[in-house]
């Protein structure tokens, strides 16, 4: 692989990063993963009552988002 497409590679998995990250696809997996380290026995919510819950947090404490 040449270091052009090296570059370009890298970049692009950086953007598909961010813009995942933005979007929130990845907060299900990261609250799984830490109430896995920091919760032994307790099973974590399932996605929908995640979901659920983190729009109900959002709406009682908007902070600062565009919508």
């Amino acid at each position: 692989m040449s270091a052009v497409s090296a570059a370009l590679n890298r970049a692009v998995r950086g953007v598909r990063w961010y813009v995942t990250s933005l979007m929130g696809d990845t907060a299900y997996g990261n609250y799984v993963a830490h109430h896995r380290s920091t919760h032994d026995g307790q099973p974590p919510l399932n996605e929908r009552e995640f979901w659920k819950e983190r729009y109900r947090e959002q709406d009682l404490t908007p902070g600062s988002r565009c919508c």
